[in-house]
């Protein structure tokens, strides 16, 4: 049962397309753990639920990290499911989110915040999207099949928030968001594009902005939030798509299933 909703007299709903949050937490109480690497802004969270779900909604998150988004949602009153392959604390459950083990259509608004590269080493866990380079067209490949079961389990005009940032790696600039975008678009329509500044990054030094500026690049100053709506009819592109998906998550359940046996 989704906790009683706490008051939220501190937060301001965002009317513009340029977040700026100075911390990563509000009120008095945790959302998530703000020393988890890649933590979410549990004032996003807020802000897209508050948009785009009512009490008693259901919130998936298939990387939910520390657990921002149970907090966050718990909060509001919303029911939340939450899922990592390398969950950090009880109430997230262990799972690919690849593979989520959910029905079609149940979910009113999905959350995710996911890695944008290898830059990160978020867990040992030798299948998790963290550990391909954005170089890769491997990683793009495995990002739509979490695409794709989020498509999957959302319900008709439901919403798909995804938060991702661009790499700079290696004297090489990858646009991981355009290119996760493009993607997007083969299994929803866009809302809007919100930009998040980025803070309190490792790479906000001293140190760092002077290499910037003497070897010509640029430190990733946002991250995209990507506002996207399932349509009530499939495209021809999406259902070939989930059948394709569907099947290999039959063969992931199967596999799962004899581990058991």
């Amino acid at each position: 049962m989704p906790s009683k909703a706490a008051p939220t007299r501190d937060l301001v709903l965002e009317s513009t397309t340029l977040w700026d949050f100075p911390t990563q937490n509000y009120g008095d109480r945790p959302h998530g753990d703000n020393k988890y690497r890649g933590v979410t802004p549990a004032f996003v969270i807020w802000n897209v639920l508050q948009r785009y779900t009512k009490e008693g909604d259901l919130v998936v998150d298939p990387m939910a990290g520390s657990g921002t988004t149970i907090d966050v949602a718990r909060e509001m009153g919303r029911q939340v499911v939450a899922y990592d392959i390398a969950p950090t604390r009880e109430d997230v459950l262990q799972n690919d989110a690849r593979c989520l083990p959910l029905g079609d259509s149940v979910a009113t608004c999905v959350f995710v915040d996911s890695p944008y590269g290898d830059n990160i080493q978020y867990n040992d866990h030798p299948n998790c999207i963290g550990k391909i380079s954005a170089n890769s067209p491997r990683f793009f490949e495995e990002l739509e099949k979490c695409i794709a079961e989020c498509h999957r389990v959302l319900k008709p005009h439901g919403v798909l928030a995804w938060m991702i940032s661009d790499q700079w790696n290696k004297r090489k600039f990858v646009p991981v968001g355009l290119l996760l975008y493009q993607r997007l678009t083969r299994y929803f329509e866009p809302i809007d594009l919100v930009c998040i500044a980025r803070r309190n990054q490792t790479s906000h030094t001293g140190i760092w902005h002077y290499r910037a500026r003497r070897n010509n690049f640029f430190l990733r100053g946002f991250k995209y939030l990507f506002l996207m709506r399932k349509t009530s009819t499939d495209s021809a592109v999406v259902a070939e798509s989930r059948a394709q998906y569907k099947t290999v998550r039959r063969k992931r359940i199967h596999k799962r299933r004899l581990k058991k046996l």
